[in-house]
C-alpha cells in the first residue's frame, strides 16, 4: 500500500467582524443608519457628534486609525514633557457654548399679560374611528350592561369598520352572554359610518341599503345573490335574473357603487410617508453634478479627551482593563466612521455611473429609459454586482424627473422591431399605461388588441407580457374596465 502526499492550494473569504458591520451599513436604508448611528453615539463614548467637521477632525480620525493598527504591538507612552491643553477645560467651554447657543430662555411675549401658548393647544389630533363609536355609545343612552356589550364589540372592529371576530369568541373572552352582544351589535349597525360592524361587504351593503328611504327590494336581491356578477360587471346576467331591464339593472348598481365598502376608510390614519433622497442629481449647463445628501446624518468625530489619553498615557487610575476598554472602542469607532464614508463613496460612484448610463431619462423622462442590469454598473465602477445590489436598496435619488429608487432604473431590455435599441421594460409599462388612459371606456382594449398596438410602435411583445405588466400596473382586465354608464 503506498502512501501519497498532495497540496492543494485554496482561497477563503474570511468575513471579519468589521468587514460585516460596513456590508451591513451599505444596505441599510437612510432612517436605519441614523438610528445605528443614534445607537452607536450613547454606546461608544469615543463618539462625538459635531456640527461641523473640521479638518482637525479628519486628522484626529486618521492619527487613531494608525494608533489602532499596531495597538497590539505598541504601548502606551507617557511624556511628561509635552504639553497638551487640559481636555476636560475644553469640553467645558464647549457645552458652555452650546448651551449659550441652543438654550435660550424663550423670548417674552411683545403683551406682558399674554400668556405664551402651550405647544398641545396647537396640536389637533385625528379622531379615529373607535373614538367615534364610543362617542356614540356615551350619547346614545345605553344601559350598563348594553354599554359594556358594546364597548367590547367596538374594540375588535377593525380600521375598515369590520367586525371579523366571531361574536362567541368575544363573548368567551368578555365573559358575556351572546345574546346582549347580538343586540348591541344591531344597535351598533345603526351608527355612522353607515355599515359600520359589519362582518362581510354583503352584510356591509345591506345594512347601508336600510337606510335609503326608497323601494329596496331589488336592491337586496342583487346583493344577496349577485355580487360575483356585479364584480364582473356581467349585467346581463343580472337582469335576466331579477327579470329587469338593462336600463333598471344599471339604475340599481349606481346605488350599489355609491356605497362604502370600507366604512372605517374615512377615519383611517393617512399619514404621509415622506422620502428623504439619500443624493441629489443636479443639471448645471449641459452636464449633472450627483451630490450627496449630509443634511441629518450625525457627524461623526473623534473624542479629544479620549484620544489624549491614551497617547499621552493620561488615564488616572492607571486602570489597564479601563485603558484596553477604551483601545477596543476606539478601534469600533473608527471602523464605523470609515464605514460611513466608504458606504457615501460607494452611493455616490453607482448614482454618478446611473447618470452616466441612463442620460436620457435624466434629459426626456421615464419614457426613454434604457435597458440597465447590476452587471453594466458593476463593471464600469469596479466593483461586485452584489455590491451595487446592496447599494441601491431603499436608497433614493433626487432627480428633474422627481424622487427615485435607485433599484427603479435598471431594467429589463425588451427587443424593437424597427431593429433600433432594446426599450426598457419600464418604458413599456409606461406605454401599455397611455394606451389604456386613451381608450373608450365603453370599447376597452384586450390584451391582444394591446399587443397589436403596441407593434406598430415598434415593440415585440407577447400577450401574456402584456397581462402580466397589467397586473403589475393595477389595471384590470378589458372585460372588468367596461363601462355601461
Amino acid at each position: 500500500m503506498a502512501l501519497r502526499q498532495t497540496m492543494n492550494l485554496s482561497q477563503n473569504l474570511v468575513i471579519t467582524p468589521q468587514l460585516q458591520q460596513a456590508i451591513k451599513l451599505l444596505q441599510m436604508s437612510r432612517l436605519e443608519l441614523e438610528s445605528q448611528v443614534r445607537n452607536e453615539l450613547e454606546e461608544n463614548p469615543i463618539l462625538e457628534e459635531a456640527e461641523v467637521l473640521r479638518e482637525e477632525d479628519f486628522q484626529r480620525t486618521k492619527e487613531a486609525e494608525a494608533q489602532t493598527n499596531d495597538s497590539s504591538e505598541t504601548k502606551v507612552e507617557t511624556s511628561s514633557s509635552e504639553s497638551v491643553q487640559d481636555p476636560q477645560k475644553q469640553d467645558e467651554f464647549e457645552w458652555e457654548s452650546y448651551l449659550e447657543t441652543q438654550h435660550k430662555a424663550p423670548r417674552e411675549a411683545s403683551h406682558g399679560n399674554e400668556e405664551i401658548m402651550n405647544y398641545e393647544n396647537i396640536i389637533s389630533s385625528t379622531q379615529t374611528l373607535h373614538d367615534h363609536l364610543y362617542w356614540q355609545v356615551k350619547m346614545t343612552g345605553f344601559a350598563d350592561h348594553e354599554e359594556k356589550a358594546a364597548d367590547a364589540i367596538i374594540s375588535h372592529i377593525d380600521d375598515d369598520g369590520y367586525l371579523k371576530v366571531p361574536l362567541a369568541q368575544i363573548s368567551e373572552e368578555e365573559k358575556m352572554e351572546i345574546e346582549d352582544l347580538e343586540d348591541a351589535l344591531s344597535l351598533i349597525h345603526e351608527f355612522d359610518p353607515p355599515g359600520v360592524g359589519a362582518r362581510d361587504l354583503k352584510e356591509c351593503l345591506l345594512i347601508q341599503a336600510k337606510i335609503l328611504e326608497e323601494d329596496t327590494n331589488d336592491l337586496v336581491l342583487l346583493i344577496n345573490n349577485h355580487l360575483k356578477d356585479l364584480e364582473k360587471k356581467n349585467y346581463e346576467a343580472i337582469a335576466r335574473s331579477l327579470n329587469r331591464s338593462m336600463e333598471e339593472v344599471i339604475d340599481i348598481c349606481k346605488i350599489i357603487y355609491a356605497m362604502e365598502p370600507k366604512p372605517g376608510r374615512s377615519y383611517s390614519g393617512n399619514d404621509v410617508q415622506y422620502v428623504t433622497p439619500d443624493v441629489y442629481v443636479y443639471k448645471v449647463g449641459d452636464d449633472y453634478i450627483v451630490s450627496l445628501n449630509e443634511d441629518g446624518l450625525p457627524k461623526l468625530k473623534i473624542s479629544n479627551y479620549y484620544r489624549n489619553m491614551l497617547k499621552g498615557g493620561a488615564n488616572p487610575s492607571g486602570d489597564k482593563k479601563a485603558t484596553e476598554y477604551i483601545q477596543e472602542k476606539l478601534k469600533s469607532a473608527v471602523w464605523l466612521i470609515k464605514s460611513i464614508h466608504q458606504r457615501q463613496r460607494t452611493i455616490f460612484k453607482v448614482t454618478d455611473s446611473i447618470v452616466k448610463h441612463q442620460k436620457e431619462f435624466f434629459e426626456k423622462g421615464a419614457g426613454h429609459l434604457k435597458p440597465m442590469v447590476l452587471r453594466d454598473i458593476a463593471n464600469d465602477i469596479g466593483m461586485h454586482e452584489s455590491t451595487v445590489s446592496r447599494v441601491t436598496t431603499a436608497k433614493y435619488v433626487h432627480t428633474p424627473q422627481g424622487i427615485y429608487e435607485l433599484k427603479y432604473f435598471f431594467n429589463s431590455g425588451i427587443s424593437s422591431s424597427q431593429g433600433g435599441e432594446d426599450l426598457a421594460s419600464e418604458s413599456v409599462k409606461l406605454k401599455l399605461k397611455e394606451l389604456v388612459s386613451k381608450e373608450d371606456p365603453k370599447k376597452p382594449l384586450s390584451d391582444q388588441k394591446l399587443v397589436d398596438l403596441l407593434e406598430k410602435e415598434g415593440i415585440e411583445i407577447a400577450r401574456r407580457t402584456v397581462a402580466k405588466y397589467r397586473d403589475v400596473l393595477k389595471i384590470l382586465p378589458s372585460s372588468q374596465r367596461k363601462k355601461y354608464f
